[in-house]
This record gives structure tokens, sequence and C-alpha cells, in this order.
């Protein structure tokens, strides 16, 4: 399995304005099956932007600016349930820091890191996501 950036989420304060200021740049919107969660194919990768309280309380993180949660996060789409606590557990190995462990959601099981520079990783799995042959995401 080769492990690839699969998303960059970013949290916004007004989903409707940031969802027609990039589609106004050109970006393709993408169908989701989530209102509140809007997708941008960017050829293999989405942008996906949701509101920044959303956002947070997913991360169980505070909004903030200076450690807490700024509303940007990347993301790689495990193949399988299994690999989210697997991958949780090597990166905090390799000196990350626990933020949300794996955790079951509606969708399916996701946990997030921080890198030990302080950016924010989310792994997830959810049944849904589709890969090419090159393991590039559809949308």
């Amino acid at each position: 399995m080769r492990q690839r950036l699969n998303l960059i989420l970013l949290g916004v304060d007004d989903l409707a304005q940031s969802m027609a200021f990039y589609e106004a740049l050109g970006w393709p919107k993408a169908a989701s099956s989530h209102a509140q969660f809007v997708k941008f194919d960017l050829g293999g990768v989405v942008l996906g932007i949701q509101s920044r309280t959303a956002f947070a309380q997913d991360v169980q993180l505070p909004i903030s600016q200076d450690g807490g949660f700024s509303g940007f996060a990347l993301a790689y789409i495990a193949r399988d349930p299994a690999d989210v606590p697997r991958i949780l557990d090597k990166a905090a190995t390799l000196g990350a820091t626990i933020v949300k462990p794996a955790t079951r959601n509606a969708w399916g099981i996701a946990g997030y890191f921080r890198d030990p520079n302080g950016h924010l990783f989310e792994v997830l799995y959810e049944d849904g996501w589709v890969f090419d042959e090159d393991d590039n995401l559809i949308v």
C-alpha cells in the first residue's frame, strides 16, 4: 500500500461564500453525500471545506490560531478500517502527537495527529471513497 495525500481540509467561517469563491476560481465541485461538507476535485486530490466550528468539534480542539485548531488539516484515506489505528500508532512512534485516537463516527473511523512541527493530519476510512488504478482519488 502506497501512502498518498488525498484530502486538503479547510474549516471556513461561511460555507456558502467559500463554496462560491472556489467555484469562481474554476475548481470543479463534486457531489457530496454530506450537505455540510463540500468537495472540489483537484485531479486525484480533494479540497474539502466545512464549517470551522464543525471541523473543530470533529478534531476535538478549540478554535484558535495559536496552538489550538486553525481550521486546516491534510488527510490520508486508508483502504481498510484497521489501517487507521495502525497508521496513527506508527506516527506516534515517530514523534507525532495523537490529537484524537481512531474513533468510530457516522461514516467510518478517523483519528488525528500533529506531526513534530505541529501540522494536523487526519487518517480516516469511510465507505464510498473510490480510487483509480494509480491510487488517485476519484471524486
